[in-house]
């Protein structure tokens, strides 16, 4: 066996003989380069909890899965993860549903995988750990012994040291950070919060260059901001927009289009009250433009994810029952999902974005967004100031997306913008996001892991 191998480590393995996805993309010329493993769940079922990882066969580098059992799958993953991780890191600590069997599980399927790792790994591999399900795997790992170079990225915004405060172990939280050599964050927000609550909870004390000692362990906590192959997406979305249906691009009418799954999160139904208001002040552009929402569900059956499709479904449909004609509807709600290829051509195709989540870790529809435009007649993006992509993107049109009046006033200003500001804003955006793509990304936590 090669040595010095990248080890990512995440919820789920990627599917599939070709596998797809930001994160895939991101780590698969690395993973074969070194000769490395990506392991997770299998997305299957199991009667009992094993504790042998098992390979995968197909695709264009070697993965391992373990099965979950229903328990497991009821208490680590919908449990503490989703119901106990997802809405805290959110700014949802009002959805938190804490109960002792959630947390009990996820720790135990945690210290089940180090046990599993264990047998897998060698003295000079490099573990990448990937996301929320994960937090306390390197504490496990070291106390089975393993004295590698582990690294941890959240791909989630992380909460105030007082939001964190809501979890009955927010001291444990940071004790299982402590562990990692690198805690890679989406923005400088995060990691400004991570360090904070390694210090003001648990106890830690702050050095230079983002390093914090806690418990004789020096972890460095630093934003490391996912990205995009853009120059691959750009291309996708030039050969994609002509595959488009008729009737979906008009010449008299706009195209505003927003993509999200649907999660709470993603501020679907401010973002439809905030157009009714646009539409309520600007009666002449009535029947000149329209919004297309895609948001697949997500997690059906849980009672949050429940509510917010009744919302969404309820808004969408009053607002086109009070404006809507015979020839015109102001709102197409699709509620499944929509190949990649077809969302490359779409935005390639809509004058307007509207990426307005009420809190995200990065949010890669801006970036692919702004890839897929035409420089010689790009579409305008409005970003909502609490996604991360923010930081990286100051010359999007930035909102407040609780905001309704300011949301409807930058609506009006992206359809009304000048060709000459609408180029200039995207020359300076896709500026960032090809320089700073997802090989930058990659690159970047690697050589802070060592």
């Amino acid at each position: 066996m090669s040595k010095g191998r990248l080890i990512c480590v995440s919820n789920r393995i990627p599917s599939g003989p070709n596998p797809s996805g930001g994160l895939v993309v991101a780590l698969h010329d690395t993973l074969l380069e070194t000769g490395g493993i990506w392991i997770g769940t299998s997305g299957k079922l199991a009667e009992t909890a094993g504790n042998a990882l098992h390979e995968v066969e197909g695709g264009p580098f070697r993965r391992m899965a373990f099965d979950l059992t229903e328990q497991e799958q009821e208490n680590y993953y919908f449990g503490f993860s989703n119901q106990v991780l997802w809405p805290l890191f959110h700014g949802r600590t009002d959805l938190m549903e804490i109960h002792a069997e959630y947390l009990s599980a996820y720790k135990d399927v945690n210290r089940r995988l180090a046990k599993m790792l264990i047998d897998v790994i060698e003295p000079d591999d490099r573990i990448w750990v990937h996301d929320y399900h994960l937090l306390p795997l390197a504490l496990y790992l070291r106390q089975a012994g393993a004295k590698n170079r582990i690294g941890f990225f959240l791909h989630t915004p992380f909460p105030t040291p007082l939001a964190l405060q809501a979890m009955p172990n927010a001291p444990e939280v940071c004790e299982w950070l402590s562990n990692y050599e690198v805690v890679g964050m989406q923005a400088e927000r995060d990691a400004r919060a991570c360090i904070a609550s390694m210090i003001e909870l648990g106890g830690g004390e702050e050095l230079a260059g983002g390093f914090v000692q806690l418990n004789n362990r020096q972890c460095r906590i630093a934003a490391f901001p996912v990205a995009i192959d853009a120059t691959e997406f750009r291309t996708l979305a030039e050969s994609e927009v002509d595959k488009l249906p008729r009737g979906i691009v008009k010449p008299e009418r706009r195209l505003m289009i927003g993509v999200d799954r649907l999660d709470y999160t993603k501020g679907v139904p401010q973002r439809f009250k905030a157009f009714g208001e646009f539409l309520e002040r600007h009666e002449e552009w009535h029947r000149h433009v329209s919004m297309l929402q895609i948001s697949p569900p997500t997690r059906e059956g849980v009672e949050a994810y429940d509510n917010i499709r009744e919302e969404t479904e309820l808004l969408s449909g009053q607002i086109n029952g009070r404006y809507a004609d015979i020839q015109w509807a102001p709102i197409r709600f699709i509620n499944r999902p929509v190949p990649r290829e077809t969302l490359a051509g779409l935005y390639r195709a809509s004058d307007v974005a509207l990426v307005t989540p009420l809190m995200d870790g990065m949010n890669l529809v801006a970036k692919e967004f702004i890839a897929a435009q035409d420089p010689a007649d790009p579409g305008v993006l409005i970003l909502s100031q609490f996604a991360g992509a923010a930081e990286q993107m100051p010359d999007a049109v930035i909102v407040n997306p609780h905001d309704t009046e300011q949301m409807a006033t930058a609506i009006m200003t992206s359809l009304a913008m000048p060709l000459v500001d609408r180029k200039r804003r995207h020359a300076a955006l896709m500026e960032t996001i090809v320089k700073k793509d997802v090989s930058w990304w990659s690159k970047g936590f690697r050589t802070a892991l060592g």
